[in-house]
C-alpha cells in the first residue's frame, strides 16, 4: 500500500514537472517589437523548453487585450501613464529601443535626403510631387521624377503611429496644432494607402512605385527598403543606423518611479525618430511571474541578439532598474 502511494506520488511529481516544462505564455500588441520578441522567444524555447507566443496585432490591440486579461502580456510603443496603469492593475517596463525610418520606393534614388521642411510638407499634404523644390534643394545631382508621392501609413491602432506623430508634433507646430500625437490619424495626404502592422506598411512600400511611409527600421531592413537620411534637431542630416539610434537613446528618461513612462522621439542629438517599446503585465495572475522570467532571461542573457535585427539593446544600468522594479512589484 505504501509502495503504491509512493508510485502515485511519483507520477504526480512527473506530471507537475511536465506541466512546468511545458509552460506557455501568450502576448500580443506592438508590431514594432515583434522581431525582438520573436528572436528572444526562439532562444528561450531552445534553451528552456518554455514557449512564448507573441502575435503582432498593433499597440492598440496589445493594450486592449492585456487590460481585458485575454493575454499574459501586451506590447505597446505608446507608454501608459502611471495613473492608467494603477487603474488597470498593470505594470510597465521597456524592453528595447528602436527607430522609425522613412522608407521609400523611387527607382534610381538610393540616397534620398529629407529636411524637416520637406518631411513636414509631405506629411501635411502640401508637397505632392517627388520633384518639389523643397526635396530637390537637398538632393543635388539626384534625378527626382515628376510623379505623385504615394504616402503609406498604418491602418490599425499603432504605437508606431503614436511615436511618429509625437515626433511630428515636436518638430512642427502646425502638425501639433492640427493633429497632435495619436495612434490613429486622419492623414491629410489625399494620395495614400494603408498597411496593417509595420510589415504591412513595408510590403506596401515595396510593392508600390513612388511611395514613402514610416516603418520600423527592423522591417525596413528586413525588406531591403531604401531609407531616407533625415534632418535632426541639430539641423544635421543623419542616416538611420544603430549608431545614430544609440546616440539618440541616451536621452531616454526611463525612471522606475514613473513606471518608465517616457516619450523619447525628437531628442537633442542623433537620429530624430526613436522610441522605446514597452511590455504591459498584470500585477496578478498565474502567468505574470513567468512573463517576468522570460524577459529577465531576454534582457540579461540574450540582450545583444536584438541588435542583429535593428534595435538598440537597453543599457545594463536600465536593466538593473527594471529588475528592481519587478522586485518592488512582487513579481520576481
Amino acid at each position: 500500500m505504501i509502495f503504491k502511494r509512493i508510485v502515485a506520488l511519483g507520477f504526480v511529481g512527473i506530471a507537475l514537472a511536465t506541466s512546468v516544462q511545458a509552460a506557455k505564455i501568450e502576448g500580443t500588441g506592438s508590431s514594432f517589437a515583434y522581431p525582438a520578441y520573436k528572436t528572444w522567444s526562439k532562444a528561450y524555447y531552445d534553451e528552456t523548453g518554455h514557449q512564448v507566443n507573441y502575435t503582432p496585432t498593433g499597440s492598440g490591440s496589445g493594450i486592449k487585450e492585456v487590460t481585458a486579461r485575454h493575454v499574459d502580456f501586451g506590447g505597446s510603443d505608446k507608454p501608459l501613464k502611471p495613473s492608467v496603469l494603477a487603474k488597470e492593475g498593470l505594470i510597465m517596463f521597456p524592453t528595447a529601443i528602436g527607430a522609425i525610418a522613412f522608407a521609400y520606393n523611387v527607382a534610381g534614388v538610393s540616397d534620398l535626403k529629407l529636411s524637416e521642411a520637406a518631411i513636414s510638407g509631405i506629411m501635411l499634404g502640401t508637397i505632392k510631387y517627388w520633384d518639389d523644390a523643397l526635396i530637390v534643394h537637398d538632393n543635388a545631382g539626384v534625378k527626382l521624377p515628376h510623379e505623385k508621392i504615394l504616402f503609406v501609413h498604418r491602418s490599425d491602432k499603432s504605437g508606431t503611429t503614436f511615436a511618429f506623430t509625437y515626433y511630428l508634433s515636436k518638430m512642427n507646430k502646425e502638425w501639433r496644432k492640427k493633429f497632435g500625437a495619436k495612434k490613429v490619424v486622419d492623414w491629410p495626404s489625399t494620395n495614400r494607402i494603408a498597411g496593417k502592422g509595420n510589415f504591412g506598411v513595408a510590403t506596401a512600400i515595396k510593392s508600390n512605385a513612388f511611395s514613402i511611409g514610416y516603418v520600423d527600421y527592423a522591417d525596413a531592413k528586413k525588406n531591403n527598403l531604401d531609407m531616407a537620411t533625415i534632418e535632426n534637431r541639430e539641423k544635421v542630416f543623419v542616416k538611420p543606423t544603430p549608431a545614430s539610434f544609440e546616440a539618440a537613446a541616451t536621452y531616454a528618461d526611463l525612471d522606475p518611479k514613473k513606471d518608465f513612462y517616457a516619450n523619447i522621439a525628437y531628442p537633442p542629438k542623433g537620429y530624430p525618430v526613436v522610441t522605446a517599446t514597452f511590455v504591459l503585465v498584470p500585477k496578478e495572475g498565474e502567468n505574470a511571474k513567468q512573463v517576468i522570467q522570460f524577459f529577465d532571461y531576454a534582457l540579461t542573457k540574450k540582450n545583444s541578439l536584438i541588435e542583429e535585427v535593428g534595435y538598440v539593446a537597453l543599457p545594463k544600468a536600465v536593466i538593473k532598474k527594471i529588475q528592481g522594479y519587478w522586485l518592488e512589484k512582487g513579481l520576481k
